[in-house]
């Protein structure tokens, strides 16, 4: 990745933001014109609106807002009602006076995100990862801007669509903001800036880990069905989530990815299970580990666990004929030794303010290339995980399947896709050895 100079947003009025950071009207389509959706606001203004109100979509919201004084939050949405008002009163406490989001602008409801994009020069899209391919095609359709948390899809059909909302994106001059954000961490882009450029000679393995207790529950309300209750929990099942292969791990297979020269792995094999069935909340797993294997012979060990009272470690490590180099603290030992000793931006805020200034520039970041490569390796190895058969790249990316339901089959009255036992235990999603998903 070119790395990418971040600096305050340069004086560009808001009818110039339109004109240059979107296609031209005509490659937009009739009505598409970002010009003729705008509100009247002042020039320097970039509407914003936010898709997913939990801890990460706050987050982004402000993030976004402090990477431009232009920027101005307009619409809200979550499945939740609720959850779009306290990110709103959280949100009013941070930035006053970007806050435009009105009561008329706050949605609620599987289909807000569309009133969203409606409303929106810029979308972040940060709810469960089941819903981000068809939203970011959506916002994409519409002629937006896009900021897409990880992971960017779910399952080999999810990705799909998402590689194709990202060749439309970039057919119209639109740019796409992945929030795998370590692209834009100073110390690791360093760092593997001096992997490929040979410190460590040629790479031999890499080890990658993130072991950590497991996300927190969503205490049930009295009055809250059992499908709400999932929907409310959305990392504990893996309909939504996708499984944390997917959902955290990505965010290191997407570091190893980077360094090994954006090479794919020709397959892999998992393996996974679940271990504390009496206190797990959900159907996922709670440990996975998948070992890539890549055409040059290198092999890449990644492992995940999200149990309670273990041993803890979130790393990057590249081990080279010369040296091994750990990415997440910016060292490498062996025979040319080194330091990072650069301060350390927070990685989320930097990846907001290169965008919204590459917005300002009129020359959009586009990050569809690392964001759908990085998630298919995701995906391959929580295949894997879940069959317990090996996986080849060609076969993870040409494959249909997906998780079930099907996003337009998602409402609010349909069968809950699991169900708990009387002692509130849901069954494990996936049974290795049985389970058949390519």
């Amino acid at each position: 990745m070119t790395r990418v100079e971040i600096g305050n947003p340069r004086s560009l009025s808001r009818r110039q933001f339109l004109q240059r950071s979107g296609a031209a009207a005509a490659v937009l389509g009739p009505g598409l014109s970002l010009v003729r959706t705008a509100h009247a606001a002042g020039d320097d203004v970039i509407r914003v609106g936010l898709v997913g109100c939990g801890g990460r979509g706050t987050g982004a919201a402000a993030q976004a807002m402090h990477a431009d004084p232009g920027v101005r939050l307009v619409a809200m949405a979550d499945v939740f009602a609720n959850r779009v008002q306290n990110s709103r009163n959280a949100l009013k406490q941070q930035r006053p006076e970007q806050m435009a989001v009105d009561d008329d602008h706050c949605f609620a409801g599987l289909d807000a995100y569309k009133k969203v994009i409606e409303a929106s020069d810029v979308v972040l899209i940060a709810n469960a990862a089941k819903f981000h391919p068809v939203q970011m095609a959506a916002a994409v359709e519409a002629g937006k801007h896009v900021f897409v948390e990880k992971p960017h899809a779910i399952d080999p059909a999810g990705i799909q669509l998402a590689a194709r909302a990202c060749e439309q994106a970039q057919q119209k001059g639109l740019g796409v903001l992945s929030g795998l954000h370590s692209r834009f961490q100073t110390n690791i882009q360093e760092t593997v800036q001096r992997i490929r450029d040979g410190q460590i000679g040629e790479i031999v393995a890499i080890e990658e880990n993130f072991l950590r207790g497991p996300y927190g529950n969503t205490q049930r309300a009295p009055n809250m069905s059992e499908l709400e209750n999932q929907y409310a929990n959305q990392y504990r099942f893996s309909w939504l989530c996708g499984d944390d292969v997917t959902q955290s791990l990505v965010h290191n297979l997407d570091r190893a990815t980077w360094a090994l020269g954006e090479t794919p792995p020709v397959r892999c094999h998992g393996l996974g299970g679940r271990s504390g069935v009496q206190t797990l909340l959900g159907d996922v797993f709670d440990h996975h580990s998948v070992v890539y294997h890549y055409a040059n012979g290198v092999r890449l060990y990644a492992n995940t666990r999200t149990t309670l009272n273990c041993y803890g470690e979130y790393s990057s490590v590249v081990m080279g004929s010369k040296g091994i180099a750990g990415l997440m603290n910016g060292r490498i030992d062996g025979e040319n030794p080194w330091r990072f000793e650069g301060p350390v931006p927070n990685a989320h805020q930097a990846e907001q303010t290169a965008f919204f200034k590459s917005l300002r520039d009129g020359r959009p970041l586009h990050c569809g290339d690392y964001m759908t490569r990085s998630t298919l390796v995701a995906i391959m190895g929580q295949l894997s995980c879940y069959s317990g058969k090996q996986i080849t790249w060609e076969q993870a990316g040409k494959s249909e399947y997906f998780l079930p339901p099907a996003v337009d089959q998602c409402t609010w009255d349909m069968a809950p896709p699991t169900q708990p036992d009387e002692n509130g235990v849901y069954p494990v999603c996936a049974m290795p050895g049985v389970t058949a998903n390519i």
